[in-house]
């Protein structure tokens, strides 16, 4: 894969993952509505791609060694994978129940983003347990902060 599509690619698959899954553990504890948490991917999934695709691309054009054709691949990446991941986690949220679905989103997020830890560690050559726990701690520090983030927007002002 071409640099500057494994760029976008893998920036757009990382963002997606990570804030589609803290956006719906908020939104989820705070307010245990899966109508909310549908609009929330759906937001996320539209605007959340824009707006990286718009920083890759700000990011890329300030590397002087890139072409304009690659930084526009790299910004058409980012923009179609952080949406795709994004989008995919509607899914389960349309099909289950809101706990199961949040099981599941995590899992799938989870499991992404351990597939995609372990390429780049053997792309670098690196120990790929390393690389993944370090990708798995932050994906599980995200979850915790934004599940009690949801938790004391319920607290302060829902209830």
């Amino acid at each position: 894969m071409k640099d500057s599509l494994r760029v976008g690619f893998s920036f757009g698959l990382t963002s997606g993952i990570i804030t589609t899954i803290g956006l719906m553990i908020g939104l989820q504890s705070s307010t245990n509505s899966k109508i909310v948490v549908m609009g929330g991917i759906l937001t996320i999934a539209i605007a959340d791609a824009l707006s990286d695709a718009l920083g890759i691309h700000i990011s890329e054009e300030s590397n002087s060694s890139n072409t304009t054709k690659e930084v526009w691949e790299s910004t058409f990446s980012t923009f179609f994978s952080k949406f795709f991941f994004a989008i995919s986690f509607i899914v389960p949220v349309i099909l289950l129940d809101i706990f199961s679905a949040i099981v599941v989103s995590v899992a799938w997020g989870i499991l992404l983003l351990c597939i995609l830890s372990y390429k780049i560690a053997k792309k670098n050559g690196e120990r790929a347990w390393k690389v993944v726990g370090e990708h798995i701690i932050i994906a599980t520090v995200v979850i915790i902060l934004t599940h009690f983030v949801g938790l004391w927007i319920r607290l302060v002002f829902i209830q």
